[in-house]
């Protein structure tokens, strides 16, 4: 396993940079990051950002909004919120394993006397309150972990930042997206920094107090990361993106995450049609979205086209039947 550091607090660099040691440090089997943002919302690749924000606050305070690679939610990053990175092979599997690897954050809080749970498809709680989001890419035989960990994060920002839909707070059974959050310094019995949890992360992930030498990024690989920022995560068309015009909007929110449609049919035939959500999946949605322009918007036809696609590899958990409730009636 190999260790690389970033000295930026830039999102949209560092999630460059985690994109890049995905795809091209590929003589490495595991790698370790630990990272931090200022004030940012990083949204999941599948959202629709601006369901997901609460644009006004967010400009008035200079917020970075950047998507990621990884389906699932939107989370807020500041510097007092720490992510960390597991890159690594795998062989013969597009399922999504968080709990495997949010073990090292659950067994470092352990040794600091808090007990933390891995809990519902990507959170990790304490007291059943969620201090770690998690997400996962796969491409290629590898499989890219991320979590956002709340460790003395300004919570009331986070709550101002994010407009999270009503549906999602009902599903989890608050009131409000402050209630369901919590950082860990609140938890501690001896006080400590972030960049101390930083270093007892990493001493785990490393197997204790060994010397850890970190990846030196050359002149060509930070070339290479701030062309991505140029060409990707510091661009609107990627952060933001294009809603299409619809006439028609649906949405179901499932134990896999929420689904929602936007569509543009006319004359019963569908001209657009894009899916949103927080939920996981692998590939390009484009080739299902593409598949069912200019078939006719009824159930038959529909079915008849989603019945050569793999749900499964795009929509992780989510059935045809399922997809097909986000669709039509």
């Amino acid at each position: 396993m190999i260790y690389v550091t970033s000295d930026s607090t830039k999102p949209q660099f560092n999630l460059a940079l985690e994109e890049y040691v995905f795809e091209y440090l590929d003589e490495y089997d595991e790698i370790f990051m630990l990272w931090q943002n200022e004030p940012s919302i990083i949204v999941g690749k599948h959202q629709n950002t601006i369901e997901e924000i609460n644009t006004k606050y967010v400009k008035e305070n200079n917020i970075h909004v950047v998507r990621r690679l990884s389906g699932g939610g939107a989370v807020y990053h500041d510097l007092g919120n720490l992510n960390y990175t597991i890159i690594s092979k795998v062989e013969g599997s597009n399922t999504f394993d968080f709990k495997t690897f949010s073990q090292p954050v659950i067994d470092v809080l352990a040794d600091l006397g808090i007990k933390a749970e891995f809990t519902g498809r990507n959170d990790i709680v304490i007291g059943g309150q969620k201090f770690c989001g998690n997400a996962q890419y796969m491409k290629k035989g590898k499989v890219l972990h991320h979590g956002a960990i709340l460790f003395d994060t300004e919570l009331n920002i986070l709550g101002k930042s994010l407009k999270v839909s009503k549906d999602k707070i009902i599903s989890k059974g608050v009131k409000s997206v402050r209630s369901r959050v919590t950082n860990i310094k609140d938890h501690l019995k001896k006080e400590i920094t972030v960049e101390d949890f930083k270093n007892l992360l990493l001493k785990r992930m490393f197997g204790g107090d060994k010397e850890i030498l970190p990846y030196e990024l050359s002149e060509e690989d930070l070339k290479n990361i701030n062309e991505l920022v140029e060409k990707r995560y510091g661009t609107w068309e990627w952060n933001y993106g294009e809603s299409p015009e619809f006439n028609i909007r649906k949405s179901n929110r499932f134990q896999s995450g929420k689904v929602e449609t936007l569509i543009d049919v006319d004359r019963g035939v569908i001209k657009e049609l894009k899916f949103y959500g927080d939920f996981f999946g692998h590939g390009d949605l484009e080739n299902v979205e593409n598949k069912l322009i200019g078939i006719k918007y009824n159930e038959n036809d529909i079915k008849d086209v989603l019945k050569d696609v793999d749900i499964d590899y795009y929509f992780s958990g989510i059935s045809m039947e399922e997809l097909l409730s986000c669709i039509i009636d």
